[in-house]
């Protein structure tokens, strides 16, 4: 919000400085973000008024002006611009004034003839972007004045950073009201007189959508002269207020808008088509707007049409095919309430943001519409004339929002803020906040006033206590609280503990958007239990994470681009899916990932370059199971899955005990808790990845349980270690061969360890050569080469049994 301190100063004028003012608004929650001049110095420069125009006698473009500046001798000055007229009056730059961009004027000769200064264009003063011609002024506009004194150019804007919940300050009127209860003052407004109709024209207006549009108010007024131009005053507050002239009829809707605070349209009547309808557009319906752009309506978009097309997007902006031209006579005034519901995210989806829809987002008082009207109207017939027709006030009561009574207790402002303040004293606060206040026992019941649709419960009404009461004022006070100490479970691994080993590991964590892009993730998981967002920030961020590996897939892609030659990347966090049973209801888990890429070891000298494979992921997800203590209990079963590479992809199950009262009698449930393999190349080439990506995915409920350590006496007998090389078929896993030789001896077999794998040479086609080191040891007596000999028996022959193993020769 923007606006001059002049303007503020017109309806609440404070004995502060511009300073002092700025610190009041601050510390009241309204942060003034900008203090900056309306205009330059402008010394020297004064309106002047041109007596006499001849043409240059050696140029032919050029004007030679004899220039009244209120001085007793006429200047000469030489003028270029088309637009020079005799006897009007200009501003004009004397010799030794200095205009913005360091222009210093001099005197000088023009084609052999003495100029001594220049006349001015808005933009040469600063007062505007841009300029056609000289800044022609009013003719009675008193010649030799000062500019900046004809213009009270001694004047400031201020801009106000203002949070969502204040839409009621984004008027120069809803400023005044906080300065005026922050320096216990009144408010002078600006008179709003009611305006008697000098015709019977209305407007049919219909209302289909009730409850979007609960208020809507329309005038006709006929035979205006929209190529009137806005009065020098009305221009400079637009100005000053980041607002340019578009002409009369606009200028005063714009301005009613930064006064008042209630945005106003203008249609030219004679390109409506019977009537006026609200409703919500149908899919695919086509409008453009004022800018020129020509977008599609979505179905449910809020608009105002005729009889036979939309005509403006309800609360953002209006259509080019009703709009006010210099040829229109006749004017259709508009001065709506809509929900901000309704209107919450429509500008941004159609990429516009307009004053209009800043306002009606954050919501605009549904009691100002028909003295806006009146307002506008007013300034209407003083500007551009014209004859008013009787207003048209069109109310929904039951969809208008009502104020609820608050109660708010004395006791609890003292407990919240931690200082007492008189209960006067907070009477009279909230009676300068315009509060409806009526004392009880306790404190008060109070309404808020209906262009505070942030007044909601008893905390807000706290915290207006505490703006107006000063912050600065609560004094600084050490909370005090009872540290207890919490039971930390030996059974519970931490998630500090899982992150610093992957850190250990050479992972890197990253934090992504829960946001994604629902192309992205509908190749890594497809759109199965999706959860799409209402109102998304953007297209590529409309969908839910229903896992980690979209954004850290996206995150590679993005290091890989920029010249880095490896990713070793993992991130917690929740995934989030809609229930398959029931879309209504959302299940949120807490997942683990991780995406790597590149190399083993950065490039050296001393050990050869070798590509990240799966086992290299593999084994960084077992030393992540390892931490349970239970690394037995976790298997790795190959399965396809859509994002992983058909040959390169399993899923990570863990095995629990059920016991059943019954030592004899146990079972064993099988979780399945995540995923781990390479990225389908086929997605690797749709997201132009440049190398291999390796993916894993847990869930982390099911790796934070830990088994306790038990003590085990340190055994007095020795070990005995054999080697055992057997022969199997290509396709079995070494983890199947793994559980069949723990599974065969389970209690003197201590451990086992897979040392070599050997295809070729020696071996028959499709078998494959396992090597492994058995560890056996018994804790009651010393084995035998007998009793190994037996074990080692027994594990062959089991081996042969299940899996068709033998011993290689």
């Amino acid at each position: 919000m923007k606006f001059s301190e002049k303007w503020l100063r017109a309806w609440v004028n404070p004995d502060i400085t511009t300073q002092v003012l700025a610190e009041q608004l601050t510390m009241a929650g309204l942060e003034v973000e900008a203090i900056a001049p309306v205009a330059a110095a402008l010394n020297k420069v004064v309106v002047g008024k041109v007596t006499m125009l001849e043409s240059h006698p050696n140029a032919d473009k050029l004007k030679l002006c004899r220039v009244d500046i209120g001085k007793p001798q006429l200047v000469n000055i030489v003028c270029g611009a088309s637009n020079v007229e005799l006897n009007e009056c200009y501003p004009v730059a004397c010799v030794g004034a200095v205009l913005p961009g360091n222009l210093k004027i001099k005197k000088s000769k023009l084609r052999g003839v003495e100029s001594a200064g220049m006349l001015c264009s808005a933009k040469e003063l600063g007062m505007a972007q841009q300029a056609d011609g000289l800044f022609t002024l009013p003719g009675d506009a008193p010649v030799g004045t000062p500019i900046k004194d004809y213009f009270k150019l001694d004047d400031v804007s201020i801009e106000l950073g203002l949070t969502p919940n204040r839409g009621d300050c984004l008027s120069v009127s809803g400023v005044a009201r906080e300065v005026a209860a922050l320096n216990k003052m009144e408010v002078t407004p600006c008179k709003v007189v009611t305006i008697s109709p000098k015709c019977d024209d209305t407007l049919m207006i219909d209302v289909d959508a009730r409850k979007e549009c609960p208020r809507y108010v329309g005038r006709i007024i006929r035979n205006v002269n929209a190529q009137a131009s806005s009065p020098l005053w009305l221009q400079e507050r637009l100005r000053r207020s980041g607002l340019r002239s578009l002409g009369a009829v606009i200028d005063i809707t714009n301005y009613v808008l930064l006064e008042l605070g209630q945005p106003m349209h203008a249609f030219d009547t004679d390109k409506l088509h019977k009537g006026i309808k609200v409703r919500l557009a149908k899919q695919g319906e086509v409008i453009t707007l004022l800018d020129g752009q020509e977008i599609k309506l979505n179905a449910g978009a809020l608009v105002i049409a005729d009889h036979q097309q939309p005509q403006a997007l309800a609360g953002i902006m209006g259509g080019l095919g009703s709009a006010v031209s210099d040829d229109t006579r006749h004017l259709f005034l508009e001065s709506a309430y809509f929900d901000p519901a309704c209107i919450a995210g429509r500008a941004r989806s159609y990429g516009l943001h307009t004053d209009s829809s800043h306002r009606f987002e954050r919501g605009v008082d549904p009691a100002l519409q028909s003295k806006a009207m009146e307002r506008a109207t007013q300034l209407l017939l003083d500007i551009v004339g014209g004859e008013p027709g009787p207003i048209v006030d069109m109310q929904q009561q039951e969809y208008l929002p009502q104020r609820p009574l608050i109660t708010l207790r004395h006791q609890r402002i003292q407990t919240v803020l931690g200082l007492t303040i008189d209960r006067n004293a907070i009477s009279d606060i909230l009676k300068r906040l315009r509060m409806d206040v009526i004392d009880t026992k306790s404190g008060w019941e109070i309404t808020a006033p209906s262009f505070r649709f942030d007044i909601e419960c008893e905390e807000d009404l706290i915290e207006e206590v505490a703006r107006l009461h000063g912050y600065d004022k609560i004094p600084s006070i050490q909370p005090a609280s009872a540290i207890a100490m919490v039971e930390q479970s030996e059974r519970k691994i931490s998630l500090q503990r899982i992150q610093d080993l992957l850190l250990d590991r050479g992972y890197q964590e990253a934090i992504t958007y829960s946001f994604v892009d629902p192309n992205v993730q509908g190749l890594i998981k497809g759109q199965k239990n999706a959860i799409r967002l209402a109102n998304p920030i953007s297209a590529d961020m409309s969908e839910m994470r229903t896992s980690l590996w979209t954004g850290l897939i996206t995150a590679a892609a993005y290091n890989l681009n920029r010249q880095q030659s490896g990713v070793k990347l993992f991130e917690t966090g929740l995934c989030f899916y809609s229930c398959a049973t029931d879309n209504e209801n959302l299940i949120q888990e807490p997942m683990l990932a991780g995406a790597v890429c590149g190399t083993v070891v950065p490039v050296q000298w001393g050990v050869p370059d070798r590509e990240l494979d799966f086992f290299d992921i593999k084994a960084d997800v077992e030393s992540i199971l390892a931490l349970s203590t239970k690394i037995d209990n976790f298997s790795f079963i190959a399965e396809k899955n859509p994002a992983l590479h058909p040959g390169q992809s399993a899923k990570i199950v863990v095995k629990t005990q059920l016991n059943q009262n019954d030592a004899d009698n146990t079972s064993e449930e099988i979780e399945h808790i995540g995923w781990i393999g390479a990225l389908h190349p086929t997605i690797e080439h749709e997201l132009d990845l440049s190398q291999r990506v390796y993916l894993f995915e847990l869930k982390l409920s099911a790796i934070t349980a830990r088994r306790i350590p038990q003590f085990v006496e340190i055994p007095k007998y020795p070990s005995i270690k054999r080697d055992l090389a057997i022969v199997v078929d290509e396709h079995i896993n070494a983890q199947e061969v793994g559980e069949c030789i723990k599974n065969t001896s389970p209690t003197i077999l201590k451990n086992l360890k897979l040392f070599d794998v050997y295809m070729g040479k020696g071996i028959d086609s499709g078998r494959k050569s396992l090597a492994y080191s058995l560890t056996l040891q018994d804790h009651e007596r010393t084995l035998t080469d007998q009793d190994v000999d037996v074990a080692v028996g027994e594990i062959l022959s089991e081996l042969n049994k299940k899996l068709g193993a033998t011993l290689r020769n």
